[in-house]
């Protein structure tokens, strides 16, 4: 068996992800070694239970041969988090996909990708602002990135599509289980500039756990997440959540306050993302568009003496936790003495609050957590 093969087989097994996978090869050295290793051996391992590790002893290879012979029927590319064309984006989320099956093309220009995400069940106000952003960001070089959903999801692939440009589509379910249906059209169009991908093993069904594995992949893939219209209890809030989890930015489009599907991105507007109003909105939050198409990189700085968070924050969340870890400080102060734009700020701030080190105080201050031990 093949390094590929095995991290196919492993990714096949659902319980799995990479951060087990990454505590398993941690211990066996080879992912080729875990699917040899006994049960009890598995089971030594940090997080691997007796449930999982007889998933791993129990993996037929027979499924893997299934496996390949129907991707290679269906067309499909199957690539690793440790291969180049890995998309790079993706690779520096926390959980990034074992595996990726893919139908159509990843491109490096996809490095620079906006999400556009929403209800279901949107207004027509929603439908054609969705498209309209597709539309306008893609011609401004991005690739729009979603999940092939009813409703918003569908209407910005197809405005990416009708501005002739890219757009990938992220899907909660294998290739043979192609959701909603009447999107398999909109799938082939997809692939002809673009791409398909799933995380899913191909013959997976779209069950209700795995669309947020497939929001975590929708944000993991872009620099920014687009909130067009979304309800009370909507998915693409969840894919807001792993944006700020991940260190993306957070967008969102005002709806009227009487209206169902727009509560969701109006609390997200009053919990600091940003709001917009048209495209360049989005695209002064990126100031390395001024010189490059290809946006900075990810490199986390390290955060000691905290353990209710996972040790990492991102280069503006050092600077910004920085100062607010003395006295209180204002968003005006914050804004003058860093010189980022505000709305860069406010998704910082809130990313900080999420994390539970900083606290909002009375008349827009902020104040470290830790101040109160």
């Amino acid at each position: 068996m093949t390094r590929l093969e095995a991290l196919i087989s492993l990714n096949m097994v659902y319980d799995i992800g990479s951060i087990r996978l990454k505590k398993l090869l941690d211990y066996f050295g080879k992912p080729e070694n875990i699917l040899k290793a006994p049960r009890q051996k598995l089971m030594q391992v940090s997080n691997i239970g007796e449930k999982i590790a007889e998933k791993i002893s129990s993996f037929k290879t027979e499924d893997l041969k299934k496996e390949l012979e129907l991707a290679k029927k269906l067309n499909l590319r199957i690539i690793t988090f440790e291969d180049a064309d890995y998309p790079q984006n993706l690779k520096n989320i926390p959980d990034p996909p074992i595996v990726l099956y893919v139908r159509g093309e990843l491109k490096k220009e996809d490095n620079l990708s906006i999400a556009i995400v929403g209800s279901r069940r949107a207004s027509f106000y929603g439908l054609s602002s969705a498209e309209r952003f597709a539309q306008e960001l893609s011609s401004r070089g991005f690739t729009i990135v979603s999940g092939m959903a009813r409703g918003i999801d569908t209407y910005a692939h197809r405005g990416a599509l009708k501005a002739g440009t890219r757009t990938i589509a992220v899907m909660g379910s294998g290739f043979n289980q192609i959701y909603p249906p009447e999107n398999k059209k909109l799938a082939k169009e997809i692939t002809k500039n673009g791409a398909v991908i799933s995380e899913l093993p191909i013959n997976s069904e779209p069950l209700p756990q795995n669309f947020p594995r497939r929001n975590r992949v929708i944000s993991g893939l872009s620099l920014g997440v687009l909130v067009v219209e979304a309800a009370r209890n909507s998915g693409a809030l969840i894919t807001a959540d792993f944006a700020l989890e991940q260190g993306r930015d957070v967008f969102a489009l005002p709806g009227k306050i009487d209206s169902n599907t727009s509560f969701g991105t109006n609390e997200l507007i009053k919990q600091g993302a940003k709001l917009i109003s048209c495209v360049d909105d989005i695209i002064e939050e990126f100031s390395f568009l001024k010189t490059t198409k290809t946006p900075p990189k990810y490199k986390p700085v390290e955060l000691k003496n905290d353990d209710r968070q996972d040790g990492l924050l991102s280069s503006d969340e050092s600077i910004l936790y920085n100062l607010v870890s003395g006295e209180s400080i204002s968003l005006d102060e914050i804004v003058e003495k860093t010189n980022l734009s505000v709305g860069i700020v406010y998704n910082t701030l809130l990313r900080l609050q999420f994390k539970k080190l900083i606290k909002e105080l009375p008349g827009k201050q902020f104040a470290s957590v830790q101040n109160e031990r």
